[in-house]
Parts: structure tokens; sequence; C-alpha cells
């Protein structure tokens, strides 16, 4: 110690100036005198030094619960790490979002789900596949989505989402590449479908509304030319729509949504028509005849009568079937050959679910492109080397139809889960809505599309259902034909339908586009990021609309639907391996609300995702995949580096060369934080570990996995002691694998264990893989004289660990611990969460609560109210705090109001003060020593020879006060002990001499006797003390010293009041001294902060957030 220090610590004594008596960390002479007014004659003047590091937690409370100032959490989380963001601090601030489960979720979610497919091609689809195998997919994809959206509720609850829904959801759970990747496939995704709507869109209009406003005419037309004619109206009128549709959508996207509820009522007013249609059909089915040609299906538009000839007037006249097949009106006249050998015959085209039908239409008829439809059972007289004739006059299949082109074509119909997340910003409680709301969507639509196959295979004839465009029923929408009261209803119900669903297409995929662009990890599309004044994505609608027209180019809605089938596969895909990956990883974060998940579920829901893309069409497949591959290396190499938390950043952790060379890019993302705990253990002369439990306690806290290194220091020279080193390091390896600690040993070898154990706290551990945390038990017998340089020690390490930024764990009586054999059947975990400290008291629990030691305890959080605070509010801010955290516990908030400063407390302030005083004399002379001494000891037994008593004390106060003087003059008597000398910093090396030479060679052993004597009250004498009587000693002791001791002496009062039973405290341990003046000091406060407690863990935050309520 220098003589500056030691002068200044001898003068600071009574001088009552808090600015020269701030021997902490973070004091400044010119804010201590603030300090000084702010916390004089509070509770909390033991945590003063540190509130501009950790501020009270009732200060905090408020902006914690409300998740709106978080220290560090929101702020790395969020797009203010974006240069954009600057420019939108100024927003106005918007009202608090109210929407519930029904409307902010089930409905939207009923709305994206059911659409055009429903509509235009599930009749067809049930025709083609039949009844079972169209039955198996709609069980394959709804279970898909069923599956993916268990995945997508266990990421939604894992914290708050902010908007930004299922990209959002990908990108921080998987990382920037995975992110950007799945974000433009589910943008490009979302983009083709709008393009699918508008084609149903124009199919409806043209086919089924208006066909006389078709540019390119289709009459007359066959084949090929036919086909191209339809994809040519298809293209213009798209091109029109979308045209309309985008200007819409820029100009007043607010009408929109509010159109959206109209849209809804279409559908369900369509979908509700149907089954009343379904039911109308057992009691009297409608009239819709198809004519057959044997089992050929004609086209209603051929003919006018289903019949050959007809009697009119006693005479057999021709009909207008007749002059469809032969070369002129007349009995004579040559006809088709297959016409002449077969009979027509007229069915009913709907003939009731009570019919019997769903037999004839269980199993499917799959028709190669131009196929006439023909009905099953009929006879038909047919010369097979004969080519067909008259083609145009029967009803074909357009295209050519097998299973996989089912599946692509069906699963768009059941896409539109994400409607629910993607509103997440506008939910009054989405932790709660989002897994409601969209498991009970995809549950009705489920039910619905099921249904539908069942209902439609027996209400509705094979060769009407395969008639995809409604050629045999007067061009009918065949859907429409089984709707009551007219098909009418289902036709304009889905035409707004799908104009409704376009709309939401256009408005909601240029704002996933911008805030892929805001995050800024693809540079490129960057530009699109920006918009309107108001923030509507002007560039990002106009991209929209280009790669929508592609869509309209390729004109087909069963080719189109394929490829957006690709697209929300992927995303579906990377939703589940988010879950899977999340819950396999055991992150600390990783606590979603929605407990219903399972990675092998989430598993089972990736491997159908996969599974359908290639079901669906491998080369489309292939090309999704390399286009979200290209964009996976783009940002990899070339993309702004993002740290998101995700869990391919968790993965990297534990990789070896390359992953630690990514992890030291950056320290790690608040939700990947977890304790990678250096344990400093001290070993005998056998080189054995003095404290197993230490390991046994590590073992418990590494629920949350990371990394653990078990340090240890051996005294000497790495030459000389390398043998015992090697021993320790062995020792160490053996009590890992002994308590199951998986972790690696570091044994130093120093000239002093002091140099050693900085050593380890400095170099431990390896890029990314480095310590954030240190673990270090409690010196036991601190007081003892052979015990001085054991506590010096300590104190270096809390000082090492502030300065280096890392989190401090020091568990008390750590010999009584539970061992990992050990179970508590029940019992309390108690956090007396007094400053915040990041979140490390909120973090340990959880993480202790993992392991099976103390799974059955129940966590209890202790917070303390001044006299201004608000107590009741803070208890509902902390509810509120630990909700968003999903961290279940009792919650109590103590208040503790300005008192005035008792006389025990007193009492233990001036024997603390004197033990310092008779410690510091180790760096004087002897006759200096034995003058200071005597001085000390004179007016000591004095001033307590003045006394009278006046008032009983409690027995424990008295004792405990004996104890301690007893222990300061144990500590003195041994001042000269050769052990201790060597340890001291004095500067004058004295000649060891026996144990009981105090300081004068004539008579040490009795004047050291005759002192303590003395010194020591009597036990009855001092029970009872009048604090007034008092006041002239109390005057002279440090006031800074009385106030932390006060509070040191309140706080543990109220911990034994309110935990003396509790299993284990945890509790936020004061900075440490910033000189070595404090030292004696700043143990005294620990220990009476501690006192009375069986198990304590002091715990030291490392200065950042290690626990965030964000996904």
């Amino acid at each position: 110690m220098t003589d500056s220090e030691e002068g200044e610590g001898l003068n600071s004594r009574g001088d009552g100036n808090p600015k020269e008596n701030s021997p902490f960390i973070n004091s400044s002479a010119a804010g201590d005198a603030e300090k000084s007014q702010q916390y004089d004659g509070k509770n909390m003047a033991l945590f003063e030094e540190e509130m501009d590091t950790s501020p009270m937690v009732s200060s905090l409370l408020s902006s914690l619960a409300n998740y709106s100032n978080l220290p560090t959490g929101s702020k790395e989380h969020e797009e203010a790490e974006n240069n954009e963001e600057g420019a939108r601090q100024s927003k106005k601030p918007i009202k608090a979002p109210q929407l519930g489960t029904l409307m902010g979720v089930y409905l939207p979610c009923i709305q994206n789900i059911f659409g055009v497919i429903l509509f235009l091609r599930m009749t067809w689809m049930v025709g083609i596949g039949g009844v079972f195998g169209s039955f198996i997919i709609v069980f394959m994809c709804c279970s898909t989505t069923m599956l993916t959206a268990i995945s997508m509720s266990a990421i939604a609850t894992n914290g708050v989402v902010p908007a930004g829904g299922s990209y959002y959801m990908i990108s921080r759970s998987l990382g920037p590449e995975f992110g950007g990747a799945v974000g433009i496939c589910f943008y490009l995704g979302t983009t083709f479908a709008g393009a699918m709507y508008i084609l149903g869109c124009i199919e409806i209009l043209l086919i089924y509304i208006v066909p006389q406003a078709a540019i390119f005419k289709i009459e007359g037309l066959e084949g090929a030319e036919a086909e191209i004619a339809l994809l040519n109206n298809m293209r213009v009128y798209g091109t029109i729509v979308l045209s309309f549709m985008a200007l819409v959508v820029f100009v007043g996207v607010k009408y929109v949504n509010k159109l959206a509820l109209v849209f809804l009522a279409c559908v369900i007013l369509s979908i509700l028509a149907v089954y009343v249609g379904v039911i109308k059909t057992a009691v009297d089915p409608p009239a819709f005849p198809v004519c057959l040609l044997g089992n050929r299906t004609l086209v209603s538009k051929g003919y006018d009568i289903c019949a050959k000839l007809i009697e009119m007037d006693n005479e057999t006249v021709t009909t207008r079937l007749w002059g469809s097949f032969c070369d002129s009106e007349y009995l004579n006249a040559t006809c088709d050959e297959y016409f002449t050998n077969n009979n027509v015959t007229e069915i009913q085209g709907i003939p009731g679910v009570t019919s019997g039908i769903l037999a004839e239409n269980l199993f499917g008829n799959y028709l190669k492109k131009g196929t006439i439809l023909a009905k099953r059972g009929l006879p038909s007289d047919v010369d097979p080397d004969s080519p067909p004739s008259s083609t145009n006059r029967y009803v074909l299949a357009d295209i050519t139809s097998f299973f996989t082109l089912l599946v692509g074509i069906y699963f768009p119909s059941v896409t539109g889960i994400m409607a629910g997340s993607n509103r997440s910003g506008d939910l009054r409680d989405a932790q709660k809505s989002i897994p409601i709301g969209t498991i009970a969507a995809i549950t009705t639509t489920s039910i619905v599309y099921m249904s539908s196959v069942v209902l439609f295979g027996a209400c509705i004839e094979g060769v009407v259902l395969r008639d995809k465009f409604g050629e045999g029923v007067n061009g009918n929408l065949v859907i429409g034909t089984l709707a009551w009261p007219s098909p009418w209803v289902i036709v304009f119900g889905s035409f707004f339908s799908t104009c409704g669903a376009g709309l939401q297409s256009l408005t909601g995929a240029p704002r996933l586009l911008q805030a892929i662009s805001r995050d800024g990890i693809i540079p490129f599309l960057r530009v699109f990021g920006h918009g309107k004044a108001n923030g509507e994505p002007t560039w990002a609608l106009l991209l929209t609309a280009s790669i929508c027209e592609i869509g309209i180019i390729i004109a087909s809605l069963d080719s189109v639907a394929p490829i957006l089938s690709m697209f929300f596969l992927m995303c579906y895909m990377f939703v589940n391996l988010a879950c899977a990956l999340q819950t396999l990883l055991r992150t600390p974060n990783w606590r979603p609300r929605f407990k219903f998940y399972h990675w092998a579920l989430s598993f089972l829901g990736m491997s159908l995702c996969l599974s359908l893309m290639f079901i669906c069409s491998w080369y489309y497949a292939m090309v999704a995949m390399g286009i979200a591959t290209c964009i996976y290396k783009y940002i990899e190499f070339c993309g702004a580096e993002k740290e998101w938390g995700d869990g391919i950043r968790g993965i990297s952790l534990s990789a070896a060369r390359f992953a630690l060379m990514r992890v030291e890019e950056g320290p790690p993302h608040t939700k990947n934080w977890r304790p990678q705990i250096l344990v400093l253990v001290s070993v005998d002369a056998e080189q054995n570990v003095e404290q197993p439990r230490l390991l046994s306690l590590t073992n418990q806290l590494k629920a949350g996995k990371g990394l653990t290194i078990v340090g240890t220091s051996v005294q000497g020279t790495f030459l000389d002691n390398y043998t015992e080193a090697q021993r320790a390091d062995q020792s160490l390896r053996k009590l890992m694998e002994t308590e199951k600690v998986k972790g690696f040993s570091q044994v130093v070898v120093s000239s002093n264990l002091r140099d050693g154990t900085s050593h380890l706290i400095q170099i431990g551990g390896l890029g990314g893989l480095k310590h954030n945390t240190v673990m270090v038990s409690w010196p036991r017998n601190w007081k003892r004289p052979e015990y001085h340089q054991q506590f010096r020690n300590f104190i270096e390490v809390v000082r090492e660990t502030t300065v280096a930024s890392l989190a401090l764990l020091v568990p008390k009586n750590i010999s009584s611990y539970p061992s990992n054999g050990e179970r508590f059947t029940e019992g309390h975990i108690d956090v007396w969460w007094v400053v915040h400290d990041g979140g490390m008291l909120m973090l340990l629990p959880f993480l202790l609560r993992q392991h099976k030691v103390w799974r059955k305890c129940k966590m209890r959080i202790f917070t303390v109210a001044q006299m201004d605070d608000n107590s009741i509010q803070m208890r509902k801010d902390l509810i509120t705090f630990l909700y968003h955290l999903r961290i279940e516990a009792v919650v109590e908030v103590v208040e503790m109001h300005d008192s005035d400063i008792s006389a025990y407390t007193y009492e233990k302030t001036l024997v603390m003060e004197e033990r310092t005083q008779i410690l510091k004399q180790m760096h004087l002379t002897k006759n200096e020593m034995e003058r200071e001494i005597q001085s000390i000891t004179d007016s000591s037994r004095g001033s307590i020879r003045r006394k009278n008593p006046t008032a009983l004390r409690s027995q424990h106060s008295n004792e405990e006060r004996v104890s301690l003087v007893e222990k300061s003059e144990d500590e003195a008597g041994m001042v000269s002990n050769p052990k201790q000398q060597t340890q001291s910093h004095s500067k004058k090396t004295s000649t060891p001499t026996s144990p009981t030479s105090l300081t004068c060679p004539a008579g040490p052993a009795g004047d050291a006797a005759t002192w303590t004597d003395h010194k020591s009250p009597p036990t009855g004498h001092e029970e009872g003390k009048d604090p007034f009587n008092m006041k002239p000693e109390w005057e002279n002791l440090n006031q800074t010293d009385l106030r932390r001791m006060h509070t040191a002496v309140r706080l543990n009062e109220v911990i034994t009041r309110k935990s003396k039973e509790a299993k284990l405290v945890l509790l936020n341990m004061p900075g440490p001294p910033k000189n070595r003046v404090g030292n004696e000091n700043y143990m005294e406060f620990l220990e009476v902060l501690t006192e009375g407690l069986n198990r304590v863990l002091l715990v030291r935050g490392g200065g950042r957030e290690v626990i965030t309520i964000y996904s």
C-alpha cells in the first residue's frame, strides 16, 4: 500500500465528508455529494455507488414491464441498430393495440386460407383424385399447416414479437442468412399468390359471368387454338386488373383493410350456401341434367335437347345434336360412327347425398390431356382403330392430371396461416391470441375442406366433378351447381373473395419486402425500403407488381399454384426447423408460453414440407432451393452483419475453428447469453480441491449449457512445480467427471496465488468460447489473521471481474449446498432484486430449476420500495415484466421506510472501525504499533466505562458485538505471527518471533493478556445502552460507513424475516472498494448483509443485459 493511500485511510475516519469516503468503483468526486444527498437517510446506501450502471429496481420496473426502455435488450434487438431508424424516431405515438383473438387472428386466417382453389378447383380435384385420394391430399396438407402452426405458436409466444410476423420470427431464430433467404421466398410466395388470385378472378369473370367480354374469341376454336385464346384473354385482363389493384393499394391502402370484412363475408356466405345446398339435395335434388353419348359427356352448348330425334306433330325430327354429328339434318345423313353406334342418355348431374354416388367417386380417375370425360358403368361402342372425330362436341381434359399435380394445385388453399402472426403488432395479447386463433382457424378450415371432399363425392356425378369449367352443365361453376338458392351466390361470392385476396397480397408483399430492405441484410434491396412520407412502400409495390406480372403472363392458374406452393412450403419448413433447433439447443431464452410443442412434431412438419415440395414439382423445388441458396450465400459474403440471437449462432458457439472465428466477430446477443463460467477453486498441499460443492453448483447451473472452465493456481515456478500442476489438473478433471461437469480444466503456475488467479481471469477461454461469469467461494474465517491475505485476494477478484465486465457469483456457506444426488421436494428460491444487474438474478433461478435438485422449488422475487415509491404499482409492473419474460414466480414488494439508525448499527460500525485501525498497525514499526494499539485500547475502555446501562438490548446483538471485538483482538494479538508478517505489505521486514510476542519485549504475553481482558466487555455489563449517551463517540464515526452499515443491517433484518426458511437466497452483491483502504469494511458489510442465512448466492452482473422479453 502506498503512503498516500495509507494517509488517506487514516485521515478519512470521522471527517464526515462523503467525497473522501467513497472507496468504491464507479465513484466520482463530482457526483458523490449529490448522491449522498439523494440517498442520505435511505436504506440503499450500500448500493449508491453503482446507481449509474445498476439502477434501482423500483425506478426501472415500469419501463421493464412495458418493454419500452430496456437498457440493452430492445436496442440491440430492433431496427434502432439501422441507420434509417434515426429518421423514424419522431413518428407519432400510436394507440395501444386492441385487436383480440377473433378479429385479430381467427377471421384474418379464415379469410386468407379460404380462397380461389376451394371454389375453382376443389370439385375437379375430387373428381380426378377420387374421394379417397383427395382426402389424403387434404389431410396431408392440413397436417403440414397444423404442425407448422404449432411450431409458429411456440416461436410467437417465446417473447414479444414486434410487427413483422413470420419473416421476423424466422430471421431472429435462424439468423440473417436463413432469414433473408426465407424472407425473400416468403415474399415471392405472397407475390405469386396475388397473381394466382387475379387469375382466378379473371377466370370467374370470363368463363362464368361475362364470356362475351373475351377479346380473343374462343367460339369455334378447338384444341391448342382455344387454349391459346383463353390464356391470351387471361393475360390481357390480368394485366388490367393488376394495374387497377396496384393503383388502389398505392392510393388508399386503408380502404383495402376496411373492405376485408366484406370480402370475408362473401367467403363465409358462399361456403354456407354450399352446405345448405348439400342438405337440400337429400330432400330435393336440383335439376342439372348432363347429356351423355354412350359414356361420353357432351358440351351443353352443342345441343338444345338431349336426344338424336324427337317426335313433333307425329313426325320424327332431328335435333340440334344430330346436326352436330351428321353432315345434314335429314335422317339419311352420314353421321359420326360413334354417334351412330351409341345411344344418348340424360343423367342427373347432382343426384343428391343419399343417391349412393359416393361409391362410384371413391377412387381416382386420372386423365391425359385431350381425353374425353366418360362416365363409369355405361356401355360405349367404339372402334379402337377409328380415329376420334368431332372432339369439340365432348367435354375434354384440359391438362394431364396425376396425384402430385393435385397436391401442388391444392396446397395454396391451406396457406394463409401466417395472417395472425403478421398482425402481431396490432394484437392486445399476441402471445395468447396467435396460438389460439391460428390453430382454431386451421381446425375450422380443415374440417370444411375434409367434409367438402366427402360431400362433393357423395352429391355430384363424377363426370360433372371432372368437368373443370362446367362445360357439361351449361357453363355453370361446378360448385355453384350445388349451392342454394342459386349458382350465382357462389359465382359472385368467389369473384369478390378472389379480388379481396389479391388486394391483400398486393398490400402485404410490399411491406414484407420493405421490412427485409430496412433490416439491411441484402444490400441491393435497400432502395425498396424507402416509400412515401407516410411510410407506404412505393418502390416495393412497384417491384411486387412487376413480379406479379410474371405470374399473369404464365396465365394458367394450374401452373402458377405449384410455384407459390414451393415458396410457402420452404417458409413453413424453416419455421419448423427454427422451433426444432431452439428446442434441441435448449437456449436459456427459449421459454415459450405455448407448451404443446415438441421438437419431434417440428421435425415431422419440416419433413412433410420438404416431401411436399418434391411431390408437387421436383424441378420447381430445385429452383426454389437454388434461389434460397444463392440469397443465403450472397448475404453471407456481401450482406450486412447482424446479430439477432439466432439458433444458428448458438450452434456456432460449440463448433470448431470456423464457428469460433464467426463467434469471435462480436459479443453474443442477449438471447444467446448463458453463464459461461470460470470456476476458481483452491487446492490443498496434496493438490485436492478444497471446495468440491462449487462444481456441484456449477453442474446445476449448466442446464443452460454453455462453457465451463474450472481453474486453479499453483504457487511456484513452472519448471519447479510442473508435476504439482499436472496433479492439480488431474484432480480437477477427476472431480469434474464425478460431478458431471462438462467443460475444461486449467491450471496456472505463478509466483503467488493472487497473480495466478488474475491470469486465469484474463486468459481463460478461446475466442468466442470465453467465460463471462466467474464463480468463487466466499472466504471462510476471513476475520482470522491467517486468512487475512485470502480475503484480500477475494476482493481483488471482485475488482477484476468488475473491470473486465464479467458477472460474479459468490456462494456463501458452499459446504451446505446440495450435491447433485440430493432432491428438494419443496421450498423456495428467493431472489432479492435490489438493483438491476442485467437480469442475472432472473436467469439464475430459471437455470437452477431446470436441474432435478431444484425442480420442485418455487421461485419468489422480492424487491425493495423506498418511502417515495408506489409499492402497489411496482408490484404490478414486476408481474407484467415477469409475464413477458415467461418466468413464473411469486412477487412481493418489501417497503423499507426511512428510519433512525439503531444503536446496534452504531455499535457494529464502531467495532468495525476499531478493528480496521488495529489491522492498519501491521504497516507500522513495533514501537508505533504498541503506542497506536494502546491508545485505541485505552480510549475504547474509557468510553465503555463512562456509559451506564439504561435499556435492555437483545442478547443476540450484544453477543455479536462482543465476538467481533474479541476477534479483532485476536487478530491484533497475532500481528507478529511469522506467517502473517510475510504476507503483510510492510516496507520494513521484522525478524519472526513467537506467536505470543505482541509488541513489547519486556512483557509481550502479559501485555497481550491484559489488553484482551480490559478490552473485552463483561457479558452482562453492556446488555443495555442508552443511545443518547453514545452521541459523543458516535459523532466521530465515518458517516458513509455508518449509512452503509445501516443499509446492511436493515436489509438483513428484512431478508432474514422473509427468507429464513428458503432453500437458496440470491442477492445483489454491492460493489467492491475502489482502493484498498475499505477492504475490511467491505467484508464486514457483506457479512452483516448475509448474517443468519444458510445458503446465499451473491450475484454481480457483468454490465450487460442477459435476459430479454423478445423472441
